[in-house]
């Protein structure tokens, strides 16, 4: 299945704009405050450099990207101080709340054009009354539970009492402000809160939309404040200071930040790839956003990639950092995990240092026969021996 990630955000914010540049879609964008709950879907292929040089040596009659489905729902922030109380509507949280991350957009660029429906630019104003609508929502799922869980607890069973004391606290921390993802949890209360799809469980990045004008400084202060050499927020003015205030916030939560430029992604999506790239090399930057974006969210949710080739298909696969050879090799399929014998790795570096040969990897000792409890690593060649009938 793809890496499914929702893109959350205040109306104006550009978030609409982020996943058509994202996306190469055309979802209509309003320029106005809207209450549709409908959903924006699309579905891309995630960069991997790695797999046109192995089609090329195999020739292979398909080639298969890992995938990323964008979700963009309708901006938050729209209901009137009664309503927003019950969190968002069920129809809009039925498009979220499988997400496997969230990415919250946050405006940081001024236009008169395009009024910030609070009045005036914040982003950290703007991110805290989402994390409080989050909040709420989380906290409305979470009484429902308990009034149901309080009615099966009359039959003295001790596993309702436990639920309910489980979500006593969720409930607690949630009518504080404080996002479930931040509570220390058992292994029974994270069985609880995963059936619960809570929003503040989620992992999030934030993607901060600047004017072009500032996105290679944005991106270079990102960076800077990644490597632990933050700069004073009062030497900084403008989105900048808006930029560096959302990073530091989001480094003290093991959130992830990500500076793009929706408008000017739309146009370079209308351009030809080689003087895209050659525009964003002038900027310093040398990915589009999209890729940035994907790259982060792997990051945000400890994924890697590992390769399977032959004449048939060239292909990535997706699994979580620490996964094991037979977990992964149920990515292929559940009777090559079943009936898992061993694994050939090459990795891909290797691979390709030894001319695309693997009978060259395997004379050099590149090539490894590898047990149950190999560990995956990116960029692994894999070819899974297995036999169902053991």
């Amino acid at each position: 299945m793809a890496l499914r990630i929702g893109i959350v955000g205040l109306p104006q914010s550009g978030k609409t704009s982020l996943f058509n540049a994202l996306t190469g879609a055309q979802a209509p964008i309003s320029g106005y405050a809207t209450r549709t709950v409908q959903a924006n879907t699309a579905v891309v292929q995630v960069p991997d450099p790695r797999l046109k040089p192995l089609a090329e040596i195999f020739k292979p009659k398909k080639v298969t990207y890992a995938t990323v489905e964008f979700v963009d729902v309708a901006g938050m922030g729209q209901q009137d101080e009664e309503a927003r109380k019950g969190g968002l509507s069920a129809e809009f949280l039925g498009h979220i709340r499988n997400a496997d991350a969230l990415a919250i957009v946050l405006r940081t660029f001024v236009n008169e054009n395009v009024p910030h429906p609070l009045g005036n630019i914040d982003p950290l104003r703007d991110l805290e009354q989402l994390d409080s609508e989050l909040a709420l929502t989380d906290l409305a799922t979470v009484e429902r539970r308990s009034e149901r869980t309080a009615k099966a607890a009359k039959s003295g069973e001790k596993k309702y009492q436990q639920e309910l004391e489980t979500l006593a606290r969720l409930q607690e921390a949630l009518s504080n402000g404080v996002p479930v993802r931040r509570l220390e949890l058992n292994a029974q209360e994270q069985a609880l809160v995963k059936e619960l799809f809570l929003l503040t469980m989620k992992p999030r990045m934030y993607v901060l939309n600047v004017s072009e004008d500032v996105l290679a400084e944005a991106a270079a202060l990102l960076e800077q404040i990644h490597q632990g050499a933050a700069p004073a927020l009062e030497t900084l003015a403008g989105e900048l200071r808006g930029v560096a205030a959302v990073a530091l916030r989001a480094g003290a939560e093991g959130a992830e930040t990500v500076a793009v430029s929706a408008r000017l992604e739309a146009e370079l999506s209308e351009l030809a790839p080689e003087e895209a790239a050659e525009y964003l090399a002038s900027l310093g930057l040398p990915k589009l956003g999209a890729e940035r974006v994907i790259q982060v969210g792997y990051r945000l949710l400890n994924l890697i990639t590992f390769l399977t080739v032959g004449e048939d298909e060239v292909r990535a696969w997706t699994v979580t950092k620490g996964a094991k050879a037979p977990e992964a090799a149920g990515k292929i399929h559940s009777d090559m995990e079943r009936g898992f014998i061993r694994a050939e790795i090459t990795h891909f570096d290797d691979f390709m240092a030894c001319g695309g040969s693997f009978a060259a990897a395997a004379r050099k000792g590149l090539q490894r026969l590898e047990g149950k409890d190999y560990v995956m690593q990116d960029g692994d060649i894999a070819h899974f021996r297995f036999n169902v009938g053991r």
